[in-house]
């Protein structure tokens, strides 16, 4: 490609007299004469100290930018925000959270496209801002390379933030002093990156790399690790190499590509995010995806990976073994992956995968197809009367694969982790937590302030949860989100009481409710919708125009009418 087609974008901002002011600003901000001449290359930061998922990840802008400006380009750092699921959950400003991936992927389309940049280096480190990466990259169609920000180290005993959230409920249930606790909220996050089991941010990172969007093992490095600055540099280098052959992102991101990284998920045990994050990416990049996909591949692939938080295992532990890589030439051999896939190396799938060395012998994280955790995904997609468009459960088979039980109803996430903690909840109970959806939080807030508590006071085996709501990645037992439609718009989840009789069948994929088709009418036709104190702001916005959680709870407007002069 020749260097006009190259400076695609930039030339516009920055050739010719007429642009003589543009340079000037750009020359205050340190371009000389030669960047001028050269592509530049947005480096997307989500660096900030809100989190500690985020707080390295200045650093690594730095190393992304130095090396797009060896390779030949100009690498331009700029920023976006994140917010912290960790520390606001269970708490109101945990309603902002999903909402933050559609900001998120808003302000790196706005700065890219305004800034005319030719190519994207995005580098997330925590649970929503890696799938608005993607999202923005999908809408920007640019040469572009995600760098996942790491995991973080363990904490003494083998910690992390999970440890924490199980500790509140083992408290309450006489099983640990407070001292202990302290002790554990002391010691469980030792410093920088994401939270360290198969939570959400690795999930997402390891589903990343199987798209084929960042590099052989991005998602498998420690975020303080001299393999995370190479993977920094290396990611500057390949969208260079992108520029020059011209391999945009909507040239990777096909529906094989989308498949891989289900399959890969599902391996892993991987986050119900999962689901919601790439239904949404797919969305973006005009992909056809649904919540059956991950019935079809899920039926054929089994989970292999024990790792948190089900399993034993920590992220850092599985980096020790090789990561992923590995497992995907398992995968590929076993004719699991669909190996033709571009990556953003500009090779294939199977090219990128030819010479990967398989585990050593002795290592007990990633299980053989014959020994698997379980035969078929822990994803469980679940239909029936309660949930007309879809749910999905987590369901790794140590709880059992069937829950019945009596329903207590729940207007909040409070509500419900208050009633654990006062051991209002016990076995038998089938705890619901309703209006917490995309549109009644608004914001589909994450459930790992009740998950943790009914793990620590023992009763993860003896209650299920169900939720319009999310699950965090750290959440386990027997628990449904995304339960469709939600019940701020009616759905079947609003209309039930306390007392009703409710099954949950993983085998069967199905859940529904003991009430009949006539009790149900009755109740609908005195249903009201409870008021929301949200008026105005980001809130009311995303309220405003979210889509069901069945269709990843995106943003996206329905196409424009020329004619009508409307969406």
């Amino acid at each position: 490609m020749d260097e006009q087609e190259i400076r695609r974008y930039s030339r516009i901002v920055v050739d010719g007299t007429e642009r003589a002011p543009s340079r000037a600003m750009l020359r205050a901000v340190g371009f000389t004469e030669d960047d001028f001449r050269r592509p530049q290359i947005g480096i997307a930061s989500t660096w900030s100290m809100v989190t500690p998922c985020n707080m390295h990840i200045g650093g690594l802008a730095e190393e992304a930018a130095d090396a797009a400006n060896k390779a030949g380009g100009k690498g331009v750092i700029f920023n976006t925000l994140s917010v912290s699921d960790g520390i606001s959950m269970g708490t109101p400003g945990m309603r902002y959270s999903l909402v933050s991936r559609e900001i998120i992927a808003d302000s790196i389309e706005a700065v890219t496209a305004a800034q005319g940049f030719d190519g994207l280096v995005a580098i997330g480190g925590c649970d929503k801002n890696m799938p608005a990466c993607i999202m923005a990259m999908a809408r920007l169609n640019r040469p572009s390379v995600f760098v996942y920000g790491g995991t973080i180290k363990p904490g003494p005993k083998r910690r992390d933030i999970v440890s924490v959230f199980e500790a509140v409920g083992a408290v309450s249930g006489g099983r640990m002093s407070q001292e202990e606790l302290l002790d554990v909220e002391r010691t469980a996050i030792p410093g920088p990156g994401a939270c360290g089991g198969m939570y959400t941010a690795n999930t997402m990172a390891s589903a990343i790399e199987a798209l084929g969007m960042s590099l052989a093992n991005s998602s498998a490095q420690e975020a303080v690790s001299e393999q995370k600055k190479e993977d920094c540099r290396h990611a500057s280098d390949a969208v260079m190499n992108l520029l020059r052959n011209d391999i945009k992102p909507l040239d990777i991101m096909t529906k094989h590509a989308f498949e891989n990284a289900i399959a890969v998920v599902i391996t892993l045990g991987g986050s119900t995010n999962a689901v919601l994050h790439l239904i949404a990416m797919a969305r973006e990049a005009d992909v056809d995806l649904s919540l059956d996909d991950f019935t079809r591949i899920g039926d054929k692939t089994p989970v292999l990976a024990d790792l948190r938080p089900s399993g034993k295992y920590l992220m850092s532990e599985l980096i020790e073994i090789g990561g992923i890589q590995p497992l995907m030439k398992r995968m590929l051999d076993a004719g699991m992956l669909h190996g033709a896939c571009m990556t953003v190396t500009g090779k294939t799938l199977a090219e990128n995968l030819a010479d990967v060395p398989d585990y050593a012998d002795g290592q007990d994280i990633i299980h053989g197809f014959d020994d698997p955790v379980k035969p078929d995904s822990h994803l469980s997609i679940l239909y029936g009367n309660l949930a007309p468009d879809g749910a999905v459960a987590k369901i790794t088979g140590k709880e059992g694969l069937r829950f019945e039980g009596i329903a207590r109803i729940f207007h909040s996430e409070e509500q419900a982790l208050q009633a654990i903690l006062d051991n209002s909840i016990v076995a038998g109970d089938v705890i619901v937590i309703r209006y917490e959806g995309p549109k009644g939080g608004p914001g589909m807030r994450e459930m790992l302030s009740p998950t943790g508590a009914i793990m620590g006071k023992g009763l993860g085996a003896d209650v299920a949860l169900i939720t319009d709501g999310r699950f965090s990645g750290g959440s386990h037992g027997f628990v449904v989100g995304h339960v469709s439609p939600e019940a701020a718009v009616g759905g079947p989840i609003a209309l039930l009481e306390e007392g009703d009789r409710i099954s949950i069948d993983a085998a069967q994929k199905q859940i529904n409710v003991d009430v009949s088709d006539d009790d149900m009418r009755a109740r609908r036709s005195v249903w009201q919708r409870p008021p929301s104190a949200i008026r105005r702001g980001a809130l009311a916005k995303y309220r405003a125009e979210v889509s069901s959680a069945s269709d990843g709870a995106v943003t996206i407007p329905a196409a424009w009418d020329e004619n009508a002069g409307r969406a």
